[in-house]
């Protein structure tokens, strides 16, 4: 089966296989293997897409997270309309006494600078926690073990300041990556711009966007599994389905979306997270989903969860549990 036709296939098979839990001909041999109920992953969703409904998710996942927590989110660009909005992530931030990370981008923006960053953030709402601007103080650099681009992950500094990290991640289309979730959310974010250059280029002087398609999505992955070897246990995942725009929060001119919002899903296992987010996508009416599809079907976008899962990440196969059933 040729990769490109991955998603594509997908979308025609997720209704038959959501029970079941994820798709079994993606080209990954962990999830080609076969799998007792037992061994799934189990990803939790609710319709509720508010401060209550994504509180309601971290205590089912039942792995309190405690000392110093970060949660890495996108606050979004100046002049964006889809961002996640400061009054979902509220309850969850001030119960843990967490702070709000992202780290400078590394393109034209106000969010250039520490300055500028955190002051989008304070525009869009977040002034109920401590903002915490990674790489605002300089970088570190983490072995990626087994990666086939990288030998090391240039990340925000401050990232190794905190003991848990929690991403809760905008889902939504993406032009170069198809989509943005858990693995985006985690490895551009928290990236330095220098990390940020390594993900996207190919080297000096090949350009800033140079690198593209499968290397891109490997990087992406590779950044993910240093920073996951470094932490450990002590990660969990959200994904919000909501104002699911074809294009990215870091995007000041994003459209409107033109699909209906779905819920909120989380699990302790990345993988299964943004595979069952990408087949709740793909569930819906081919009328609804048809953007945001061919955003993804554009790039193979589809292509990020099975390098993940042979990155060793998680694994493809889930059980979906909606918490208000």
């Amino acid at each position: 089966m040729e990769r490109r036709d991955f998603i594509k296939t997908a979308g025609a098979t997720t209704l038959a296989v959501m029970a079941a839990g994820s798709l079994s001909d993606c080209d990954s041999p962990v999830s080609k293997q076969k799998k007792n109920e037992s061994e799934k992953s189990k990803v939790f969703m609710t319709k509720d897409i508010s401060g209550k409904g994504l509180a309601a998710l971290y205590k089912v996942l039942e792995k309190p997270a405690s000392g110093k927590v970060a949660i890495k989110m996108h606050w979004g660009e100046p002049g964006n309309i889809n961002y996640l909005r400061p009054e979902i992530m509220r309850e969850l931030c001030t119960s843990l006494n967490a702070t709000l990370v992202d780290s400078n981008v590394f393109y034209d923006s106000p969010r250039q600078t520490s300055a500028g960053n955190r002051q989008a953030a304070i525009d869009h709402g977040y002034t109920f926690a401590p903002l915490d601007i990674l790489d605002e103080e300089g970088e570190i650099r983490l072995p990626v073990n087994g990666g086939k681009h990288l030998a090391e992950a240039i990340l925000g500094s401050h990232i190794m300041n905190y003991e848990w990290i929690i991403s809760v991640a905008h889902f939504k289309g993406h032009l170069m990556a198809g989509y943005g979730g858990t693995f985006k959310n985690l490895a551009i974010g928290i990236a330095s711009v220098a990390g940020k250059e390594a993900i996207h280029t190919l080297g000096a002087g090949s350009g800033q966007w140079s690198c593209m398609g499968e290397p891109f999505f490997e990087k992406i992955i590779e950044y993910n599994k240093a920073l996951m070897d470094a932490k450990g246990d002590k990660m969990i995942y959200f994904n919000v389905l909501n104002n699911l725009s074809t294009l990215c929060d870091c995007d000041a001119n994003a459209p409107h979306p033109t699909m209906p919002d779905i819920g909120i899903f989380a699990s302790t296992d990345p993988v299964a997270l943004d595979r069952a987010s990408l087949d709740q996508i793909y569930a819906r009416p081919e009328a609804e989903r048809h953007d945001l599809a061919e955003r993804i079907e554009s790039v193979n976008g589809g292509y990020q969860v099975v390098y993940a899962e042979k990155m060793g990440l998680g694994s493809q196969q889930y059980e979906l549990i909606d918490i208000n059933a």
